[in-house]
């Protein structure tokens, strides 16, 4: 049977994301629901694999794709050990660990185990792309003051590695020659300055940086303490303060930015100004690491789900645009970037990574 189709899995706590990809081109793709009762029956995320990969074949067959007619089965990343970005082979040594949930218990995790399974059975390859756990950090870039507390590199590697790409296909450069500054705008922020493609530091878009549509950001550490040893809270609320109903939430009661835009054009000076605010925050954040590239910036990157507001952008580019050229990719498309992932190895255009030989074991 002809192999001509790359299956991509993004598995998330309650749904998994499915794409049948031809070269391209998507054939075929869907959002597998999983009800809570259905998820109850499982102790720990990986003991949902065999439920999850029974959906996924069902799906399969319904649109009449055959599992050997796959070339290759690509899964999302999960919080696995440091290491470098790229394309990996999923192997068993990733697999123990993306079972045993090194970084921790993530739906991600369930990625490469569900890819290396279906592929093992269509005599295909395995592969997951750009997972969280991406470390390119210097050295300097770990320091926080506090030598217990070191900073630790989680951020949207496989949206900003893949606008990055994109980027740099546009101005006839290899990712490998260009130096960029992404914001990835969503839920959190993150903001990463990409050394000739490496991100070499990030802000942990749950504990630093600009306060977001639901996250605090970076807050006054004294106070914050103080906060949490007043008595007022226990340590679930202090949480949903910093992530979760943080940042604009807790400032208008909405993450939706589209909402707020349309309370500033009613003419409500708070939401104006807690608008502005972030804006001013994110370009703050972008011109920290702009000076990690030491003003060597061949363009400064906008991405994510709030890419989409004119308005936003327009009131960042006030604050940034005299640095370098500003490119703008709204949206996240994952199902996109795993896929471009896997065919970059296909084509040998890139060679797939080994994690054992990437990671400390």
């Amino acid at each position: 049977m002809c192999k001509e189709y790359v299956l991509v899995i993004n598995p998330g706590s309650t749904s998994t994301k499915v794409a049948i990809f031809k070269e391209e081109t998507v054939s075929h793709e869907k959002k597998l629901e999983h009800a809570v009762d259905d998820l109850k029956q499982f102790e720990k995320l990986a003991d949902q694999y065999s439920y999850r990969k029974t959906l996924i074949e069902d799906w399969m067959k319904e649109c009449g794709v055959k599992v050997d007619s796959l070339r290759a089965v690509v899964g999302r990343g999960g919080l696995l050990r440091p290491m470098p970005g790229g394309t990996y082979r999923v192997t068993e040594a990733m697999i123990k660990d993306l079972q045993t949930g090194y970084q921790g218990e993530h739906a991600s995790n369930l990625g490469g185990i569900l890819a290396k399974a279906i592929a093992d059975e269509a005599d295909a390859e395995s592969y997951i792309v750009d997972p969280v756990a991406v470390d390119e950090f210097e050295n300097l870039a770990r320091f926080s003051g506090v030598p217990e507390l070191e900073r630790k590199s989680l951020g949207h590697a496989l949206n900003i590695k893949a606008v990055a790409r994109r980027a740099a296909e546009e101005g006839q450069k290899s990712i490998d020659n260009a130096n960029f500054v992404v914001a990835h705008l969503g839920g959190g922020i993150s903001v990463a300055p990409l050394l000739k493609g490496r991100a070499v530091d990030y802000n942990n878009a749950n504990e630093m940086g600009p306060f977001s549509p639901e996250r605090a950001g970076g807050v006054p550490s004294g106070d914050l303490m103080r906060m949490c040893f007043s008595g007022k809270y226990n340590q679930k609320e202090i949480m949903n303060k910093l992530r979760g109903y943080g940042g604009m939430t807790a400032y208008l009661g909405t993450n939706d930015v589209r909402e707020v835009e349309k309370q500033i054009e009613a003419g409500n000076q708070d939401a104006k100004r807690v608008y502005e605010a972030m804006a001013y925050q994110i370009a703050k954040e972008i011109g920290a690491m702009a000076t990690v590239l030491k003003g060597e910036i061949d363009a400064i990157i906008i991405t994510g789900g709030m890419a989409y507001s004119e308005k936003l952008i327009a009131a960042i580019k006030e604050y940034i645009g005299f640095m370098a050229p500003v490119m703008v990719y709204p949206g996240e498309d994952e199902m996109l970037a795993l896929n471009e992932g896997a065919l970059r190895v296909l084509r040998n255009e890139e060679e797939a990574k080994i994690y054992e030989e990437e990671v400390e074991i």
